[in-house]
């Protein structure tokens, strides 16, 4: 396909990604000179529709961009009022008090919301300075000239399975800019390229990930407590796995019921989305959603590594943002406002190097901004909780971690220094033959459901005669390497259910049911060989969140 001609359109700069960081440097770029031609391109079939967050915002970010955003009737309305954290065993749960906490992890203030309505939202303030917005959009390849990004492919519609163009095939267009911002979200595909081509992350540690799954609840409404945040450490996972849970009551009888498995886990049998169910039967959580019923469920991967895993921001053209360089903070579990700043920052740099008549150099001032401005002092304090926890379990982590906190807190200082995270995800897997199989009980269907049922509940939809976009670098992996040496942990990695092995009468198939697929990218990070590529599929396909 690379003899493809494409027509191209010129911009001040290219902007891939509608979530916050991505809208969020659009309105900036407008606000200082709204002469400036910025695209943004989404490859959601709308703004929001592959948008899932937890979500408690910490408006630092918006509060900068936009200043009166309640008067400008932002969807966010739910203060936090009450703020409970536990540690949960199979039956019963024990409450850790707040005032041990380091001032950072209070949620009071914050908001319960909905990230993909607040998308919608940052869309319209952005549309109405005329910034373009073209959802629907995937951005399939970057465009190049030397060792500068000058652009991306997207939309490019209609292949064949096989990759060849189809009857409807429409070649996509050519996006110019003399600067190109990579707001993609967590693991983007062009990210991923970008930070290989580059050798971006070479001195910072591994970027680590967790998987975040989600339900939307509608729940009796003596039940529902707006304002209330809920945080579970402990079972079911116990030492099989890092993670947690959330529950947030928002308006409207809907509660926000989430769970986080860390990807670093060693047993290749632990099944992340059955102990999501298998924790909805905990007495703490059954008593709430009993007599209610799940509206939404959705699934995605998070960036965990903090500030020891930021790669390298820049290269000649283009700019990381937000969850493209992983900026969450992992204790606090919030990363939509560093993702906001981060989205300011890149536009400030590059408006002011256009300015100067500047394009496709290195905006390394937008880097030193984050590095040290605003979103490295809210991430530098909590560096060692997530490498903590991962090398010595959960209770150390508690007091260590919460110690080397509170002490940042009051200092400035981390007296345990920066503690490393040392393997990916992909090779902290295990050896099957090291492990045992964990049985799971059956979803009940009133509190916990099997994956393909859960999976109808995120709306997700991909065009079946579109070549496969989960692509394997060697077909025969699957079967002559991860089956027999890690049980193809791909059948239960997945919250999705894309990957199967199906006994046949020739032997064990690797299937990939690519429909299914919910672009939270687990596959691209968790697979032990590093076998399986995400690549964005065709505009519009995968999830349509409703409010996420």
């Amino acid at each position: 396909m690379s003899e493809t001609t494409r027509e191209s359109m010129e911009y001040d700069v290219v902007i891939v990604g509608g979530g916050p960081s991505g809208l969020s440097a659009a309105i900036r770029l407008k606000q200082i000179n709204p002469e400036l031609s910025v695209v943004l391109l989404e490859k959601g079939s709308e703004i929001g529709a592959h948008i899932l967050s937890g979500a408690v915002l910490d408006t630092s970010g918006l509060d900068k961009l936009i200043p009166d955003w309640k008067e400008k009737g932002a969807p966010i309305e739910t203060e936090v009022h009450e703020d409970n954290f536990y540690v949960l065993g199979p039956h019963g749960h024990m409450r850790v008090p707040n005032w041990p906490m380091p001032p950072l992890m209070s949620n009071h203030g914050k908001y319960i919301v909905s990230m993909g309505n607040v998308c919608r939202w940052l869309a319209e303030q952005a549309e109405a300075l005329e910034v373009e917005i073209f959802p629907g959009m995937a951005c399939s390849q970057l465009v190049y000239e030397g060792d500068r990004v000058v652009g991306v492919v997207a939309g490019e519609m209609g292949l064949e399975a096989d990759g060849t163009p189809g009857p409807g095939y429409e070649p996509g267009m050519e996006l110019r800019g003399k600067y190109v911002f990579i707001a993609e979200g967590v693991r983007g595909s062009l990210a991923k390229e970008l930070i290989g081509k580059y050798d971006l992350s070479k001195g910072h540690e591994p970027q680590k990930f967790g998987l975040g799954m989600k339900e939307i609840w509608e729940i009796p409404a003596e039940k529902a407590k707006p304002g209330t945040v809920t945080h579970t450490m402990g079972w079911p996972l116990g030492s099989n796995a890092g993670g947690g849970s959330f529950i947030y009551h928002l308006g409207g009888n809907q509660v926000l019921v989430g769970f986080v498995v860390h990807l670093n886990y060693k047993n290749p049998y632990l099944y992340p989305y059955m102990e999501f169910q298998r924790f909805k039967h905990h007495p703490l959580v059954a008593e709430l959603l009993e007599g209610g019923k799940r509206v939404a469920y959705g699934a995605r991967a998070i960036s965990e590594g903090g500030f020891q895993s930021i790669p390298k921001m820049t290269v000649p053209g283009a700019m990381l943002l937000g969850c493209s360089a992983g900026l969450v903070n992992v204790p606090r579990i919030k990363g939509n406002h560093n993702a906001m700043l981060s989205g300011i920052a890149a536009a400030e740099a590059a408006a002011a190097a256009i300015a100067e008549g500047r394009e496709g150099d290195e905006l390394t001032n937008y880097e030193a901004e984050v590095r040290d401005g605003a979103i490295g002092k809210d991430l530098k304090p909590v560096r060692n909780v997530k490498p903590i926890w991962s090398k010595l379990g959960l209770w150390p982590s508690l007091a260590l971690g919460g110690f080397d906190m509170w002490v940042a807190n009051l200092t400035g200082w981390n007296p345990l220094g920066t503690w490393k995270h040392g393997k990916t995800d992909a090779a902290s897997t295990g050896k099957a033959a090291d492990y045992q199989p964990i049985d799971y009980p059956k979803p009940d269907g009133k509190l916990s459901f099997d994956r393909l049922t859960n999976v109808a509940f995120s709306f997700t939809n991909h065009e079946e005669s579109q070549p496969c976009h989960l692509r394997l670098k060697d077909a025969s992996v699957p079967i002559r390497v991860n089956l027999p040496e890690y049980a193809e942990p791909a059948q239960r990695y997945c919250p999705a259910g894309v990957y199967e092995v199906l006994e046949t009468p020739e032997g064990p198939k690797f299937q990939i049911n690519f429909q299914n697929c919910v672009h939270c990218k687990t596959c691209d990070i968790k697979d032990p060989s590093q076998n399986i590529n995400w690549t964005t599929p065709q505009g519009g396909d995968g999830p349509n969140y409703p409010n996420m």
